[in-house]
């Protein structure tokens, strides 16, 4: 049986978050996904998802540029939640500047960064690393 994944995209450009639809679709998983386009929605959600008791996401990819709250702000946030579940992060992002991806190592919570466009094969990877 193909495990279920719980997928929460936090991004503020509506094209990629459609691109990211489309190649979840072509992965062969059977997954959830929430779309936030702001850290601040993010946050919102999971505080939701916390006070109802409910499972956060499996897998979160946050983008770094965002208005309201950007991806390192929201990153801050989470780790003032005590969320205390474990969750897969990565930043996905198109900045190509070696202090980002330097940054990104120095928060527990996030285990890698990818730089876009996200390649059918890298979720693939990413969704293998949840369901094994």
């Amino acid at each position: 049986m193909i495990p279920k994944i719980d997928l929460l995209v936090i991004d503020d450009d509506d094209i990629n978050i459609f691109i990211i639809k489309k190649i979840v679709e072509k992965t062969g998983y059977q997954v959830n996904m929430v779309a936030k386009t702001n850290g601040q929605l993010a946050v919102d959600y999971l505080t939701e998802l916390q006070s109802q008791q409910q499972d956060f996401p499996d897998l979160i990819l946050i983008d770094i540029n965002m208005p309201v709250l950007n991806g390192w702000e929201f990153l801050e946030a989470y780790e003032k939640m005590n969320a205390g579940q474990k969750i897969d992060m990565y930043m996905l992002s198109s900045s190509v500047y070696e202090n980002d991806i330097e940054k990104a190592k120095t928060y527990k919570t996030v285990k890698g960064f990818i730089s876009k466009p996200l390649s059918i094969n890298r979720l693939i990877e990413l969704f293998d690393g949840i369901s094994n």
